[in-house]
């Protein structure tokens, strides 16, 4: 019996793999050591036998809550991805797993390696209206790509997109896979209007780095980038500095920042109500978004999400505040679970890849139709 993680966004330490009803793992740290919550590894020679693998660090996690009422997956090909029995008593985590398989990898969610996110660069490219342009180099030497997709043209609208800015929710870039199908789909009357009336800015990854380390919120500095937006460094932050860079020479009338979210069971949006030029029309777009998106996904719902902020109360080194605020545009978050969607539950799967590309091809039909509003 063998475990590791010495691959593409693996992290796992072994302190015990003497019998499989007894296995002890711990969560690496992300660089800088302030947050840890993503695992990945394999386990190689446990076909057919009852294994206990018991992550002991659990209870010091970023986000505790995300491990209550939560299944780990699980693959035996890494391309298919299904739910374990998994328990959490507040200090551990404990996966109970019985492998059909010689090797099988396990994971906090279905991992975007960078070969995924090569793969989807270079696969849109196929498309001629696609055109892809390194900002910057990362800190570990990886290029920050955006790939541009429509011609800028007097009257059209610009709609930015980035996603995973924190490594470890990679169902944003699953999200991203299924919206940039949908959008280059030649054959459908919605994505080819809305490229008609926009150009689309899409970083698909913000944090590559991150993401090939096995991290879960922070680039190779050791940098929440989502804390980076009012003054990020060249050195320490780049790949925020460049984008946000690329962005003041495009103007921006629509962000959208895709994320995951650790607790909440749903998928939501979050947008600027804290910002101090908050007011009635920026109201108005967001509510109009949000209602038309849960009207075209069920996946998509406005009950449950973050607790709203307070007048004045934002946090400009986010995001969506930011973007908000310098653009005077709709800037808002999508956040996806890792668990289940609770108003739509797949036990076997739970929360997937195939899920979030779904949400991501039904944004599409959000975007077309919130352009009158924008």
């Amino acid at each position: 019996m063998y475990i590791h993680s010495s691959f593409d966004s693996g992290n796992i330490e072994v302190l015990e793999a003497d019998s499989p009803d007894g296995i002890r793992l711990k969560i690496r740290p992300d660089a800088g050591g302030e947050h840890m919550q993503w695992f990945y590894y394999q386990l190689s020679g446990a076909r057919d036998v009852h294994c206990t693998m018991t992550i002991e660090n659990a209870g010091d996690v970023s986000y505790v809550d995300g491990f209550d009422n939560y299944q780990a997956v699980a693959s035996t090909d890494r391309l298919h991805w299904f739910r374990v029995p998994t328990e959490f008593d507040g200090k551990h985590l404990t996966i109970r797993h019985k492998p059909s398989s010689d090797s099988i990898y396990y994971a906090y969610f279905a991992p975007y390696p960078q070969y995924e996110h090569d793969q989807l660069i270079v696969s849109a490219l196929v498309d001629e209206r696609v055109r892809a342009e390194v900002l910057c180099s990362t800190p570990d030497g990886r290029p920050h790509t955006l790939l541009r997709i429509g011609e800028p043209d007097t009257g059209r609208k610009q709609i930015w997109v980035i996603a995973r800015q924190h490594p470890g929710e990679t169902m944003a870039e699953w999200w991203v896979e299924g919206f940039l199908e949908r959008l280059l789909d030649r054959e459908d009357p919605v994505s080819v209007h809305l490229l008609e009336q926009a150009v689309i800015y899409l970083v698909p990854c913000m944090c590559l780095d991150g993401a090939v380390r096995g991290h879960l919120r922070c680039n190779a500095r050791g940098r929440n980038l989502n804390r980076e937006w009012a003054d990020p460094s060249r050195e320490d932050s780049p790949e925020v500095y460049y984008t946000r860079e690329r962005m003041e020479a495009t103007g921006v009338d629509l962000a959208f920042d895709v994320h995951g979210d650790e607790a909440l069971p749903y998928n939501f949006i979050a947008g600027a109500e804290g910002t101090p030029s908050w007011n009635e029309r920026k109201q108005h777009q967001l509510d109009t978004f949000k209602h038309l998106l849960a009207g075209i996904s069920p996946d998509f719902q406005i009950e449950h999400g973050y607790e709203l902020d307070s007048p004045n109360s934002s946090d400009l080194k986010k995001n969506t505040d930011w973007m908000a605020e310098t653009f005077d545009c709709l800037a808002m978050t999508l956040e996806m679970p890792f668990k289940d969607n609770a108003d739509s539950p797949m036990p076997a799967i739970g929360w997937s890849p195939d899920r979030c590309k779904h949400l991501g091809a039904a944004c599409v039909d959000a975007f077309w139709r919130i352009l009158p509003e924008l």
